[in-house]
């Protein structure tokens, strides 16, 4: 199975260039460390910051400047910091072509849950309602199955929807798939020493297999 470093670097390999991208809280903050030199994309962070850089090494920590996960970043050379409503100014206006985000459940119609777990205490949706709503492309990146070996790939997403219809490819620690338009996870690549039966056992939505499936590479 796939380590969080590595969902992070093949998620990176979607990265097209030109693009402005939303990278949320958790495993998507990874993608800024492995995005291709060749590519000029901008990283947005919604608390206002435009132009993140890969993770500081510990000699360019800078305390007062952090994403939305509170982490400290860096800034790439033309950079701008701005207030939170013009961050969601530019979300809400479609200016942010590919959001990445992390997701509790994904439903086989590109439904995602992704902010609350009944009974437990949060502070609100945040902004990954704006997220999902407004991007052009949806890339979620999370774990196959849940701790108790749940699949968190569904027919229907079992807590509060944050976006329906919207994401349009998943990457897991077992696979790499497409939300098909009609519905299903098309199954494109599977993680390295995984077979096409164990992401087939835990998978609960509908999962779509066409010919011989690639194992994913990496480079070292």
């Amino acid at each position: 199975m796939l380590n969080k470093d590595q969902i992070a670097q093949r998620i990176a390999k979607e990265v097209k260039n030109g693009q402005y991208i939303n990278l949320g809280i958790g495993i998507p903050t990874l993608v800024a460390n492995y995005i291709p030199d060749d590519l000029e994309v901008v990283l947005q962070s919604e608390n206002g910051l435009l132009g993140i850089g890969p993770f500081p090494t510990e000699d360019k920590v800078d305390p007062d400047l952090i994403n939305a996960g509170k982490q400290t970043i860096t800034m790439t050379k033309g950079s701008a910091l701005f207030s939170s409503a013009e961050s969601f100014a530019m979300i809400r206006g479609g200016h942010v072509q590919l959001t990445i985000l992390g997701a509790m459940e994904v439903s086989e119609n590109g439904d995602i849950a992704n902010w609350k777990i009944p009974g437990k205490m949060v502070k609100g949706m945040g902004g990954a309602m704006d997220l999902v709503a407004s991007a052009d492309n949806i890339i979620v990146a999370m774990q196959h199955c849940s701790k108790d070996g749940q699949s968190k790939l569904l027919k229907e997403c079992s807590l509060p929807i944050t976006g329906i219809r919207c994401v349009k490819k998943i990457v897991t620690d077992l696979a790499v798939l497409d939300v098909l338009p009609e519905g299903g996870f098309k199954l494109l690549e599977r993680a390295p020493g995984v077979s096409v039966e164990e992401i087939q056992s835990k998978t609960e939505g509908k999962l779509v297999v066409e010919g011989e499936i690639p194992e994913m590479t990496f480079e070292v």
